[in-house]
């Protein structure tokens, strides 16, 4: 389901953040592709299915590839902690478990993300 998605999209928006949500199931190279026409800051990604270790690093290297190396990548969803280390490696910057407020990352995202010229 999206439904947590759709809340953290929203209050984004209400604390003042430009959000394109693209809906579910999006492929890797959806992402990048949108990351790119869209000229983001941050591209955010929540999983639920545990597929994280296998669509995260994918994500990561298309955005290195188009060039937008410089783009905070986040995570949110049941992420392991054992996990949490490797998706640090391949670039996430941030992940978000259960419970995490809007507020949070909404303060981390304006700490970490850098504005693309």
């Amino acid at each position: 389901h999206d439904r947590g998605a759709k809340v953290l999209a929203r209050g984004l928006r209400d604390e003042g953040f430009e959000v394109v949500y693209t809906g579910l199931r999006q492929t890797p190279e959806m992402v990048s592709t949108a990351a790119l026409q869209e000229d983001v800051d941050v591209v955010g990604l929540s999983i639920l299915s545990g597929a994280h270790m296998t669509l995260v690093p994918r994500v990561c290297r298309l955005l290195r590839e188009a060039g937008l190396d410089d783009v905070l990548v986040v995570v949110g969803g049941i992420i392991p902690d054992d996990d949490a280390a490797e998706l640090r490696a391949v670039g996430v910057g941030g992940i978000f478990g259960p419970g995490t407020t809007i507020a949070e990352v909404a303060d981390f995202l304006r700490a970490n993300a850098r504005p693309r010229d």
